[in-house]
């Protein structure tokens, strides 16, 4: 196949998106079984994606498994493929994905799901599970697996949890499958095998006649429990990453610090999926950083987790990947931190030689409306950050902030522009005019969506309308030049949230999507809402209702046979202290919230 895809790569932009070969590839000419990694985004985005690297040498590494690559194909590549009828094969051999044993997909973000079955197409496969034979088994991941409904009439199975945890048995029984009964062999027994693998949820054993809750056939259970990493100070780390040719959006190392969140912050999935907040020692994270630096060349690596500064050792781990030291150049980043965990001696562990930037999420205007999404952060600790991070030499921050937020009114959003002139006049004071001329403020804006499993899982979004009046609304109020505004556009959150809520009623409106040419749905200059406006006219779906629908706590959702291990008794009594006001404490210095995570020998890593 490589002859056949060699004529196409002068006639499409960034080739290198396609040819694989990159430093730290694996290539195996036997395996007993094999996988396709599918990441439904660019080149540039899924390479950055820590589970494909992750999951990429946990496979590699056992002898008889081979694991390669594929990413959705750029527009241009598309048409060439269509047009020479060259089928979407892998980077590593070239091999087209349907002669695979799995095709595993990471569902990250719900505007990726008609690339999804733009990729399964281009595979020469059926769409449907329900008309494809033998093998390839096509399975999914990731955070969207959490509410697979939308999209379960696409997959034969979809896995609920910590892949590393589970991708071992998943591949010994289709080897088991192949050996005793060959590739083209009635797929039911192996699905119904799968089915019994805790954590694998297999949609064709659960009818659906319009309404929820589904019910399990044929053995299959009637709840698919997620798969949790019990030790993860021990769980893999990459220690060879694979090194792209291309600049991807994470072009760095990245070692994952923590897994999971004590925080509760009501409108976050991961803070939920991801429960309980575990931990690796500072010592497990200098030596990775050090291998990986070692085996890549990088000379930045990425400590990363979901709130970073919450790590019990944050200040030992940073000097531990410090004393590395390889180059003058070389640097460490955090992605996530809470202002009020941010101090001056995390802020020159983290500076090295080059500041960069630094990122901070306050996510409402006003204290109030921080309790209600239970963020924990005052104004306080938000300006005391800043002017932290001022003082010890950075000129540049992001702050992230979110629209839409369930009792949000006109002065939360005003207040956001308060709170970013505030700081803007706390440098000025603290600094003096003429450095403070030399601070750039990146503000980024996100519309609230309600996501499955989170205690906003019940709340309504807001319109369209009321988005563009409220981002309308900051923009008058942020003038200053050294201010940089980005948000959001609100017709994708609205087809985002339609999605992310949705149950097997979205699976023909997703089909008609993508028949009428919806790809990228992700990337502003290719999604077009009216192509999803007429999908679901023509699927009898209004996609605004869809959106803004408003759920009560003792409705049958279509995800309430996924448990993600926190009760859905917990997320309805938070939901209930948000519309009140009232916090929640954090587990990790407060009492036990009772959400019902910790069981079953699953419990808090943490370190000290």
């Amino acid at each position: 196949m490589k002859d056949d895809l060699q004529p196409l790569l002068p006639k499409v932009r960034r080739p290198g998106r396609y040819i694989g070969g990159e430093l730290n590839q694996v290539v195996k000419k036997e395996a007993g079984v094999r996988i396709a990694l599918a990441f439904p985004d660019v080149y540039e985005v899924g390479m950055s994606n820590l589970g494909l690297q992750i999951l990429y040498e946990v496979i590699n590494d056992l002898p008889d498994f081979g694991c390669e690559r594929v990413f959705a194909p750029w527009p241009d590549m598309e048409a060439q493929m269509r047009q020479t009828r060259t089928p979407l094969t892998a980077l590593e051999s070239a091999r087209p994905i349907s002669e695979f044993d799995l095709i595993g997909f990471s569902l990250q973000y719900e505007l990726t799901f008609t690339n999804v079955l733009n990729m399964i197409e281009l595979a020469g496969l059926p769409l449907l599970a329900a008309e494809r034979a033998g093998l390839p088994i096509v399975i999914a991941g990731g955070p969207c697996a959490f509410n697979p409904e939308p999209m379960a009439l696409f997959f034969d199975a979809v896995f609920i949890g910590e892949a590393e945890e589970a991708i071992v048995e998943i591949m010994e029984s289709v080897r088991e499958f192949k050996e005793e009964h060959g590739r083209n062999a009635d797929r039911n027994k192996l699905l119904a095998a799968l089915s019994r693998i805790d954590g694998v949820y297999v949609p064709g054993l659960y009818s659906w006649t319009g309404g929820y809750p589904l019910v399990s056939q044929d053995g299959a259970p009637a709840t698919v429990k997620r798969r949790v990493i019990t030790d993860f100070d021990k769980a893999p780390i990459p220690k060879r990453p694979l090194v792209p040719f291309l600049e991807t959006v994470h072009d760095r190392c990245v070692i994952e610090i923590m897994r999971g969140c004590t925080r509760g912050c009501r409108f976050c999935q991961a803070g939920v999926i991801y429960r309980p907040a575990r931990e690796r020692a500072a010592a497990t994270i200098g030596a990775a950083a050090k291998t990986q630096i070692k085996n890549t060349g990088y000379e930045e690596i990425s400590l990363a987790s979901l709130s970073a500064t919450d790590h019990s050792e944050i200040t030992a781990a940073l000097q531990e990947v410090r004393e590395i030291g390889f180059s003058p150049a070389w640097r460490v980043s955090l992605p996530s931190m809470r202002t009020d965990k941010f101090s001056v001696e995390i802020a020159e562990k983290i500076a090295g030689a080059r500041k960069t930037g630094l990122t901070f999420a306050p996510e409402a205007g006003t204290d109030r409306l921080r309790r209600v999404i239970n963020k924990g952060l005052t104004e306080e600790d938000a300006l005391n950050a800043a002017k932290k991070a001022f003082s010890s030499g950075w000129t540049r921050i992001k702050l992230y902030f979110m629209i839409g937020l369930p009792t949000e009114t006109d002065e939360d959003v005003s207040a956001i522009a308060l709170l970013i002139n505030k700081i803007l006049e706390a440098a000025r004071l603290d600094l003096g005019a003429k450095a403070a001329k030399r601070l750039k403020i990146a503000v980024s804006v996100s519309s609230f969506v309600p996501k499955a499993h989170s205690p906003f899982q019940w709340a309504t979004m807001i319109t369209p309308k009321e988005i563009a009046g409220r981002q309308a609304l900051l923009r008058g109020d942020l003038r200053s030049r050294q201010v940089e505004l980005k948000w959001h556009e609100a017709a994708s959150s609205q087809v985002e949230a339609a999605l992310a809520r949705g149950g097997r009623e979205m699976a023909p409106v997703i089909a008609k999507a993508y028949e009428l040419g919806a790809r990228f749905d992700g990337w502003s200059d290719h999604f077009s809402f009216e192509t999803w406006r007429r999908a679901g006219v023509e699927a009898g779906i209004d996609i605004d209702q869809a959106a803004k629908r408003k759920i009560e706590p003792d409705d049958a959702l279509p995800w309430d046979h996924i448990d993600c291990g926190v009760t859905k008794a917990w997320l309805a009594k938070e939901y209930e202290r948000s519309l009140d006001e009232i916090e929640t404490v954090d587990c990790r210095s407060g009492s036990c919230s009772q959400c019902g995570v910790c069981k079953d020998g699953i419990k808090m890593e943490i370190r000290s």
